[in-house]
C-alpha cells in the first residue's frame, strides 16, 4: 500500500496527475508564446507537476534511481517558478527565472513520460529496448530542441504587466508612443 492505495491504483493516480501536468504545462507555454498569463491553468500546472514529483518519490525503491533525481530536480525548479511567480510577481529577472524554471519542469515531466512510453507501450518497446537506440534518442532530442526553441520565443514575448496583471508584448517602442 502507498498512501492507502494499492500499487496499481497509486500508479494510475500518478500517471493521470502526470498527464494533467504535461497538458497544463503545454497550455501555459502556449499562453507565454501569446504573451498571456493564464493564472488558473498555471496553478494547475504547478500543483500537478509538484504532485507528480512527490508521488514519484513515494514509489518503493531500494536505491536512488534516475527518476528520483529528476523528481528532486523538478521540485527545485518548481520552487523557483513558484517564488518567481507568486512571491516576486515576475518583476525584473524573476520573469526569466519563472519562464526557464517552468519549462525545465515541463521538460523533465515530458522526458520521463517518453521514457515510460518506450518502456511500457508495446509498439514502442521493440524500437528501443534499452533506451539507447536511435528512436528513443531522437524522440528525447526532439523534445529538448522543441522546448528550448519555444522557451527562447517565450523569453522574447512573455512580458506580463505585474501591476495591472495584464500581458504586454515587448515591441521596442516606448510606452508613451512615438516622440
Amino acid at each position: 500500500m502507498i498512501i492507502g492505495l494499492s500499487p496499481s491504483a497509486f500508479t494510475t493516480l500518478h500517471v493521470i496527475v502526470s498527464l494533467i501536468a504535461i497538458a497544463a504545462g503545454f497550455i501555459v507555454l502556449l499562453g507565454m508564446l501569446g504573451a498571456r498569463r493564464l493564472p488558473g491553468t498555471t496553478a494547475i500546472f504547478l500543483a500537478t507537476t509538484v504532485l507528480t514529483s512527490v508521488t514519484g518519490l513515494l514509489f518503493p525503491y531500494s536505491r536512488l534511481l534516475p527518476s528520483h533525481v529528476f523528481a528532486i530536480l523538478s521540485l527545485v525548479v518548481l520552487a523557483l517558478a513558484v517564488l518567481a511567480l507568486y512571491v516576486f510577481r515576475l518583476e525584473g529577472s524573476w520573469r526569466w527565472v519563472y519562464i526557464v524554471s517552468a519549462l525545465i519542469a515541463l521538460y523533465l515531466n515530458v522526458f520521463v513520460a517518453v521514457v515510460q512510453a518506450f518502456q511500457k507501450v508495446s509498439f514502442l518497446q521493440p524500437l528501443s529496448p534499452t533506451q539507447s537506440e536511435p528512436p528513443f534518442l531522437i524522440a528525447e532530442l526532439a523534445i529538448l530542441v522543441l522546448l528550448v526553441l519555444l522557451g527562447a520565443v517565450a523569453l522574447r514575448k512573455f512580458y506580463p504587466d505585474a501591476a495591472a496583471g495584464t500581458p504586454t508584448v515587448a515591441t521596442g517602442a516606448s510606452a508613451s508612443g512615438p516622440s
